[in-house]
């Protein structure tokens, strides 16, 4: 019997958030792409948390968008409430968050997905890759026996390699929502010299909304001033009536029954053998880690505009199902909520992206790309912006360009990229703000001024937006200009607006700049004393503002990256033997041998390698290069 087979340029496996982008950039980089998904149910799919967004990772959407992806379209389109995180903060930490309507997230994805020329869906289980001899992949073959021809492959299988779902003594060897595992590919990978790894995630119950007592709980409303996640999008293109979400804390009596029930966890018990999220704990490792805290908060949010599930945020748990209804039925508001879906902890096969270059391509095997929770990481936006750029270089391979790799100063999707496959992590990744040196240049309000250029030169940003973008640099640029010039007089008009903004009136003149940058100031409020001031969109004025407040701030970090760019410069030659290396310490040898960083600058990130051993290191390059050029 013969089976199929079929000729494609692309193959990506997986259609979670990672592989959507993935598979969209190679079809609308023009390269034909076919991407497999265990089920077409689980096309983006939001197993756990239902949203998009927040501290850090709202950055990555709106960088994700600049660069060309897809995931701030389908959030603005579907999204049920919106709130721009950490506004009593800096600019540095703005972080918009929408919650999402769960399947329409999903129905619409799928929507662009099956509209997307070059681009075809298809159900199927990949159980195998196929690489030839030399090490250059070759495509892959299906559960069926359908062998699929490629020139490139990118993984992106999330949660579903080997997939066990697990509460208390209750072990499914299913992937998330009770969809297909993957049981095959695992095999496969190490059978070409692939390393995996066991982590694991969960989720909480969600909860019959008839079921909950709001009166006592507090109201969580969104954002009267909408803000999209989207550069394509503006306000009144998306604004509607939004849904509550609402706030509630667990009670004494909570810590009481998870306590007494702890070894009935399989967190504790040793069932469960997968690496856990650090920065995303289920509550029974909040009540153990943290025993001094009487409670903590739990939000209950929508899952969708037409459904009664809610989702109990803060309270993912692994205990047995008779536990969970006593923990739960012990929070103010839940005391008769009925369980729709339990919550569990899910464990699946992963890799250590150390064994990937930056630009997400397996080191050992020429054409094989890999992003999202396989890497290592964790979160829907993680995944969706590696899944963006593992797919923008396999198609860049296939067209013969270099492959783009954003660094640690132009990007939040640099510094995650970076971390992963120069720091060796022991758990799913999580992007913080804190991670990135750079923070005040890599805000979310300037992803578009810091990227969209490079997502015109990949090709996935049209001319029209292109030249949006030109005209609101020409804009800021003026403006910034046009400021320097005005002057303010001690005017009754202007004294009288002063005092009404609290802030010390004028003994004399002053410039309009200086003015700006007092605390209780902005450029917004100070229009009524500014005549000539042009009409500006709210994102130019936001950057004019931004500019000048931080000015000082922003000059000391572009110096740094000055700093930083120059240590990136400084490449290392892909054949360097390390052992050669005469003073680099044994643990540093090991080290750089098995990351094999691109640059002196990815060399000094790598743990275990000291700031000697990069002095060693830079003699060494300089001999090796007066050697070949002599």
């Amino acid at each position: 019997m013969k089976n199929l087979e079929e000729q494609y340029d692309i193959v990506v496996v997986g259609a979670g958030h990672a592989g959507c982008e993935a598979a969209l950039a190679c079809a609308r980089l023009g390269l034909e792409t076919i991407c497999f998904t265990v089920s077409m149910d689980s096309v983006a799919l939001m197993p756990c948390n239902p949203n998009v967004g927040g501290s850090s990772k709202g950055h990555l959407v709106r960088e994700i968008d600049a660069l060309g992806g897809e995931m701030g379209k389908n959030i603005d389109k579907t999204y049920l409430q919106s709130k721009m995180l950490n506004q009593s903060k800096g600019p540095a930490v703005h972080s918009l968050r929408a919650q999402a309507d769960k399947k329409m997230y999903s129905i619409s994805m799928t929507q662009v997905m099956g509209n997307t020329k070059n681009l075809t869906l298809r159900q199927g289980e990949v159980t195998e890759i196929l690489v030839s001899e030399d090490g250059k992949i070759e495509g892959v073959k299906t559960y069926s026996g359908a062998v699929y021809h490629a020139k490139a492959v990118v993984l992106t299988t999330g949660t579903y390699l080997k997939a066990r779902c697990i509460y208390g003594d209750v072990s499914t060897h299913t992937g998330p929502n009770g969809l297909q595992a993957a049981n095959y590919l695992t095999d496969s990978l190490k059978a070409h010299g692939i390393q995996m790894r066991r982590f694991k995630t969960g989720t909480p119950a969600r909860i019959d909304k008839n079921t909950i007592d709001f009166s006592k709980m507090k109201e969580q409303f969104g954002d009267e001033h909408i803000v999209p996640f989207s550069f394509t999008n503006t306000e009144d293109d998306i604004k509607r009536d939004q849904i509550s979400c609402w706030l509630t804390y667990t009670t004494e009596e909570t810590h009481r029954i998870i306590r007494e029930n702890i070894q009935r966890s399989p967190l504790f018990s040793g069932a469960i053998e997968g690496t856990g999220p650090r920065y995303c704990p289920s509550i029974e490792d909040k009540i153990v880690k943290f025993p001094d805290k009487n409670r903590h908060q739990v939000f209950i949010e929508p899952e969708g505009e037409y459904t009664n599930e809610m989702y109990v945020g803060g309270m993912s748990s692994s205990l047995p199902e008779d536990v969970q209804y006593q923990m739960y039925h012990s929070v103010p508001g839940l005391e008769n909520a009925k369980i729709v879906r339990n919550a569990y902890a899910i464990e699946y096969d992963c890799i250590d992206a150390t064994q990937l270059k930056p630009s997400l391509e397996f080191k050992s095997i020429e054409g094989l790309f890999s992003g999202g929770q396989f890497n290592g990481s964790s979160g829907y936006e993680e995944a969706a912006a590696q899944g963006l750029m593992a797919g923008i270089n396999a198609a860049r391979k296939l067209q013969g360009k270099e492959a783009i790799v954003l660094d640690r100063s132009q990007a939040y999707i640099g510094v995650l990229i970076d971390d992963l496959v120069t720091k060796e992590t022991s758990e799913p990744y999580r992007m913080m703000t804190s991670r990135a040196e750079y923070r005040l240049l890599l805000r979310q309000d300037n992803a578009d001024l810091r990227l969209t250029k490079i997502g015109h030169e990949i090709g996935l940003i049209d001319e029209a937006r292109y030249e949006h973008l030109l005209e609101k640099e020409k804009q800021i640029d003026a403006e910034m200009e046009r400021l320097k010039k005005v002057n303010v007089g001690a005017s009754k008009e202007v004294q009288a607006l002063l005092e009404k903004l609290q802030t010390p009136t004028l003994k004399s003149g002053s410039n309009m700049i200086e003015l700006i940058r007092r605390p209780e100031l902005n450029y917004m409020v100070l229009a009524p004393i500014d005549k000539e001031r042009p009409q500006l969109a709210m994102d130019v004025q936001e950057q004019v503002n931004i500019n000048i407040k931080y000015e000082g701030y922003i000059r000391r970090q572009l110096s740094q990256v000055k700093q930083f760019k120059k240590m990136e410069k400084k490449r290392i030659p892909d054949d360097i033997r390390y052992e050669d290396v005469g003073s680099l310490r044994i643990e540093a040898k090991q080290k750089l041998s098995k990351i094999r960083p691109s640059s002196i600058g990815q060399a000094s990130r790598i743990s275990g390698v000291s700031p000697a051993d990069i002095s060693v290191l830079l003699i060494y390059l300089e001999q090796m290069y007066h050697r070949r050029t002599k």
